[in-house]
């Protein structure tokens, strides 16, 4: 009978050897990527002097083509995307204010940037979180950025805080099935008393004075005395007028810019005399917030891109925006995980709930709001 061949030797260790040349490999590209990264941030940009240096603020941005077009003049692109809130984007600590308010900076310095759109697509957010941007864009429309014109494009959803921001805008374009309006604000919380009793949850509560626990989840309705109903109502009636004066300021510098425009096309749309019986919080469509003054043109992205170039004075310009860099927490997001992943305890009731955290006032489209 034929003898059975011997069987190879199996080598071992070889899984080592490749977990090594990977970790080797990934050493090598970070001790790449990160110099780079760190240059990046550092780097005035093309419109820089002769030497290709100069001292500026250290950047937390970078740079990133959207669409390319010939010569050297540029358009920055902001977006502003969903529910905005003051809180940190990931571990860094940036929160989109901080973006917005580094994104105009970047776009004031160079001097290739010649007009800045800001794109939005949100139903609203936190007060104070569309506050800020709101201020940060009238700034910069009137100060660094004044020969640098931002035009505001509307997509699909941009009420409430999402016209708010849009309101310093020298000009606002939006779709004819655009739904903004929505002028209002909203504060909401929860009531769980009535659950709490059925299973038998009783909760002790500690206060300074009989003020401390206004909005708690935990008292029953009938201690909601009138007084602090009237606190919740005054505070958000005074957003609310400072919500209109927003709009009311805005517009008006913006019609009052461009009036002195030569064409009746370029003097966009001065608010209508009865807009305050529309800032009731009701939903407008493009159309009808082009009759009303709320927006100056209807058309799409490209549309306020050409306003743009038309007031910068440009016939073509490449279009940019900016990010933030990759950083080595991002490319190994294991990595650094200190923190303590905090106890939860989730009540399913059966139906979505909006996140809004009590307390808190909001610019919110209805549309959220289920």
């Amino acid at each position: 009978s034929r003898a059975r061949p011997e069987p190879a030797p199996v080598r071992r260790g070889g899984g080592i050897w490749i977990f090594l040349a990977v970790l080797l490999a990934l050493g090598a590209i970070t001790m790449i990527v990160l110099p780079l990264v760190w240059v990046s941030e550092r780097l005035p940009g093309l419109g820089a002097t002769a030497s290709g240096w100069r001292t500026v603020q250290p950047r937390r941005l970078v740079e990133v083509l959207v669409e390319p077009a010939p010569g050297r003049d540029k358009i920055a692109i902001i977006d502003l995307d969903g529910i905005i809130t003051s809180a940190p984007l990931g571990r860094r600590g940036f929160s989109l204010v901080d973006y917005v308010k580094e994104s105009l900076r970047m776009a004031a310095d160079d001097d290739r940037v010649k007009g800045v759109v800001v794109r939005i697509d949100s139903a609203g957010g936190e007060v104070m979180a569309w506050d800020d941007i709101n201020r940060l864009f009238a700034e910069f429309q009137e100060g660094a950025g004044r020969d640098k014109p931002l035009v505001a494009s509307l997509g699909s959803l941009a009420a409430s805080g999402g016209y708010y921001v849009a309101a310093p805008a020298r000009w606002i374009v939006a779709n004819e099935l655009t739904l903004t309006g929505s002028i209002g604000v909203i504060m909401q919380t929860f009531n769980f008393r009535g659950l709490m009793d059925k299973v038998g949850v009783r909760s002790l509560v500690f206060k300074s004075g009989e003020l401390k626990d206004m909005l708690s989840a935990y008292r029953p309705e009938d201690q909601i005395t009138e007084e602090e109903k009237a606190i919740v109502q005054n505070i958000v009636n005074e957003s609310f007028a400072r919500f209109k004066a927003v709009v009311e300021e805005g517009r008006g510098l913006a019609h009052a810019h461009n009036k002195l425009a030569a064409g009746d096309a370029d003097r966009g749309r001065p608010l209508a005399r009865n807009w305050g019986e529309y800032a009731d919080g009701r939903i407008l469509t493009g159309r009808e917030a082009y009759k009303l003054g709320f927006v100056d043109e209807l058309g799409n992205f490209d549309a306020a891109v050409a306003r743009a170039r038309r007031f910068a004075g440009i016939e073509q310009a490449t279009l940019v925006r900016y990010a933030l860099p990759p950083s080595f927490g991002l490319m190994f997001p294991l990595f650094g995980q200190s923190e303590q992943a905090a106890t939860r305890l989730q009540l399913d009731l059966g139906f979505d709930v909006p996140r809004l955290e009590a307390g808190k006032l909001y610019l919110l489209s209805p549309s959220y709001i289920r």
